[in-house]
Formats: structure tokens, sequence, C-alpha cells
């Protein structure tokens, strides 16, 4: 059916959803900011490179405003990444809880948790930073579920044709919640309320409240269960999601998934994406402030530059991506691949090229928006792969997959410290963007090799019959056995 459904409403509530969760995540790297007394810290000069000049001056400017908090770079560190454990711990078990009981209560619980506890961080961060470490790794623990679920959700809403499209459009708030809350954070921190800086909790903590419970009210779990969608639209969604056999739920057929080559490519895709893209967002700026002695930090529109790029970008090429399948000339197979390539080995040759720019920033800062910009391929490509192999299992196979990419994109600081320590030049960090580079390369050609958008024979709707039957004729010899077993026993003993 034409026009704006059911199923828009739940993608654009899924997109507020997903901005919210990555305005939660970010907003704290602004307030740290404002929070950290930087007068009354140790100054420890950070070892900077002179083959692109001497720093003239220098860049206590970027902080006009002082907070309260004494804590050290490291106790930064350990603060702001207190959330990121949590995210990652509860990831598994609720993609697993919510192909049983469904997605929509661990999504909308888990962000208002996240929402909750964000409206808390002002009183912790007074009460001691124990208290905040412990209430960030608590948002990290209800933001968890997030991807998975909503992954789930799209299993069960959006036709295989409109995939790219609306997969795209609810990922895509990840960049537009760091978009808005950079600069909305920078503003708060500044002008907020309340001594600015809690201001910038107190505002998004409220949003997100609302969110989680508009979410509640006003979105359902799936087709059948929604009491205000049109006939037409629910008989067409579930007949191109699941045929003429309808939707079931049996039991994850965990060995099949772990030998599905698949499976595989798409989990390698997201575990070079986040190498790659932790790369470029988090080593490139530091690149340009040792070596070319730009901070992308004093430049509001700059730092917000690479995200708006990739945004627009995934908006442009999912278009594209539906339209070439709509066309009838490729399969879904093809156009994951093609979009992946572009979503991968795009950003693998700004980072190549960011290696040889020698001493100029604008010419990084534009390779910077352009990588990352052609980085949003992926909205299109592997991301929304799952959806295609496995409609059923979606929710599972992206709580394994987001899980370990999470892990692999802790690596890419790591490496990247150990290579740069004490000698920040221009050769040693050729080495980091040509590794991130190379990770990239690899991982996509695996996707390309690999990668399949045909829905796997280990979730054939058509198969559960049989496949329940196996398993109750499994069950009922284990019995017989044990029967038997028992019986013998009691005959021995007499």
């Amino acid at each position: 059916p034409g026009g704006l459904g059911t199923r828009h409403w739940v993608t654009f509530m899924l997109f507020l959803g997903m901005a919210n969760a990555y305005i939660m995540r970010t907003n704290m790297s602004v307030a740290i900011v404002a929070m950290v007394n930087h007068t009354a810290l140790p100054v420890i000069s950070e070892p900077t490179d002179t083959e692109c000049g001497v720093l003239i001056g220098n860049e206590t400017h970027a902080s006009t405003q002082d907070g309260s908090f004494v804590w050290s770079s490291t106790l930064q560190g350990y603060i702001l990444s207190s959330f990121f454990y949590g995210y990652v711990i509860t990831q598994i078990p609720f993609g697993i809880l919510s192909k049983r009981f469904g997605a929509r209560y661990f999504l909308g619980i888990g962000m208002l948790v996240n929402s909750v506890f964000g409206l808390l961080v002002p009183v912790a961060a007074e009460a001691g930073f124990e208290w905040l470490i412990l209430v960030r790794f608590i948002q990290g623990l209800g933001e968890g579920p997030i991807v998975p679920c909503t992954h789930a959700m799209l299993a069960k809403w959006i036709p295989p044709n409109e995939r790219s499209r609306m997969g795209a459009a609810v990922y895509a708030g990840a960049q537009f919640g760091t978009v808005i809350s950079m600069p909305l954070s920078g503003l708060l921190s500044a002008y907020g309320f309340s001594g600015g800086w809690p201001s910038i909790f107190y505002v998004f903590g409220l949003i997100g409240t609302v969110w989680c419970l508009a979410f509640l009210f006003f979105v359902s779990e799936d087709p059948e269960q929604c009491p205000t969608i049109k006939e037409a639209e629910k008989k067409y969604i579930l007949s191109s999601l699941w045929g003429a056999a309808g939707s079931s739920s049996p039991p994850i057929p965990w060995s099949k998934i772990l030998l599905s080559t698949p499976f595989w490519a798409i989990m390698l895709a997201h575990m070079g994406q986040n190498y790659g893209y932790e790369t470029l967002m988090t080593e490139l700026p530091t690149f340009m402030r040792q070596v070319l002695h730009f901070s992308i930090k004093d430049n509001g529109f700059v730092s917000a530059l690479p995200y708006l790029c990739m945004w627009l970008f995934s908006m442009f090429i999912s278009v594209v991506a539906d339209w070439m399948l709509s066309s009838g000339r490729f399969n879904h197979t093809q156009v994951r691949k093609v979009i992946n390539s572009i979503g991968q080995y795009g950003p693998a040759a700004g980072l190549f090229i960011a290696a040889n720019t020698g001493c100029n920033p604008a010419a990084t800062v534009a390779i910077l928006a352009v990588g990352v910009g052609l980085n949003g391929g992926i909205y299109s490509g592997f991301k929304v792969n799952h959806l295609d192999i496995s409609p059923r299992f979606a929710g599972v196979l992206m709580a394994f997959t987001n899980c370990l990419a999470n892990l692999t994109g802790l690596l890419a600081p790591i490496v990247a410290g150990y290579i740069i320590e004490g000698r920040p030049t221009q050769a040693q960090w050729k080495k980091v963007f040509y590794i991130a580079g190379g990770v990239y390369i690899f991982c996509a050609t695996f996707y390309n090799v690999f990668a399949s958008g045909r829905r796997q024979d280990w979730d054939n709707p058509a198969d559960d019959e049989a496949n329940a039957k196996k398993a109750a004729d499994k069950k009922a010899i284990k019995q017989e056995k044990k029967a038997a077993k028992n019986q013998s026993e009691a005959e021995t003993a007499q």
C-alpha cells in the first residue's frame, strides 16, 4: 500500500530512540570538559611533532570555563568508559530474551532506565566519582538492548524491499543524535540552567523519559498485535515477510548459526567497521592535534561535519539500494555487497590518503568528512543483512555481531596508543592509518566473498513442523532410555 502507514510510524519512533541512545552515550564527553577543574590539574604536556612547524602559544583558550571536579585524565577515562562496559554486558542476554519474550518492553524499559539514571548524573557527580561511574555503568546496562531489540522489531515490521531505506533511517539516528548532542550540549554547558553542565543531563534525561513512555504506549510489538494498523498494510507486511506460513517462533538453531558463513561474513564486516570507525573518529583528531597542530574540538561545526555527512549519505544511498532491489535487476546479495563496498572501501581509501596529506589540516578535515560520509553505506550493507538472512533471529544475530564489534572497537585506541607512545611522528601515524585501512579492506573483502542476501535454510518456516517433530522424537527417545535405566536400577536393587 502507498502512502505513510503504521510501519513508517514505528520506523520514526525507532529512529528517535536510536538518536536518544546516542545522545545519552555522547553527552558525557562534552559535559566532562565543563565539569573538570582543568586549572587545578597538574599539566602534563602532550608530546607533539615538529615536522609541520612548532605550535605557537597554547590551547588553553579552548577551556574557558572551569568546573569544580579535580579528576585526572586517567579517572576521566574510567568515567567515560564505564557506560561502555555496561552497554556490552547486556547486548547478548537481551538479544536472546527479546527473541523469546518480544523486543518492545526490553527496548522501552531499558531506555527508560538509561534516561532516569541520566537525570541522576549531576547528583551522583556531587556524591563522588564512584557513584558517577556506577550511574553511568547502569545507564550502559539500560542502553544495551537498543540495537538487538531495534533489529528484532525491524524484522517484524519492515518488508524486504524497504529494509535498506527503513533500516538506514533508523540507524542514521545515531549520527543525527550525535550531530544534535555535540553543539547543544556545548551550549547548555555554557548557558544552561542549574549551573550549566547539569542542564545537559536534565534536558536529555527528560526528553528520553518522554520518548520511552510514548514508545511503550503507542508502538506495538508486531503488525499482528497492533490495534490501529489497517488490514491492507497488515496483510502486505505479513505476506511479504512470512509468506503463507505465517510468523512463528521456533527455538534458536545455535549450531546452524555458528556454522553459517553468511553470519560470519556479517560478523567480520561489523568488527572491521567498528575498528576503522573508531580510528577515524577518535584517532584522526588526535593526529591533527599532535602533528598538524589543529584542534578539531575548537570548531563545533567541524566536529559535527563527519557525522552530518554520514547521516546525509546513508539516507541517499539507502534510497538507491531499495531502488536497485525494486527494479528487479539486482538481488539482495548483489545490492548488499555493492553498497557495503562503498561503505567500507571508501573510508579505507580515506585513511590511506589521510596518511599522506602532509601538513595540510584543511585536506585532512575534508578527507575525514568524505571518508566517514561514505561509511554511511554500511547501513544499507551489512547492517541490515541480518534481516535478509534470518528475519526471525535477526535480533539474536545483531546482539552477537554488535557485542563483538564494540569490543573490537576498543582495540583501535589501544593499538594507536602503543604505536604512537612518546613519538607522534608522521611515519608512526602512517602505520596507525594503514592498519585501520587494511582492516577495513580485509573485512569488506571477506564480506564480499561469503555474504548472502538470501534467507537461510535454518530460518525456513516451512521446516518448523519437521524440526519440532525431530526435537520431540529426540526428547521421547531420551526419556525412554532414562525410564529403562531407572527400571533396570530398581530391579537390580530388589
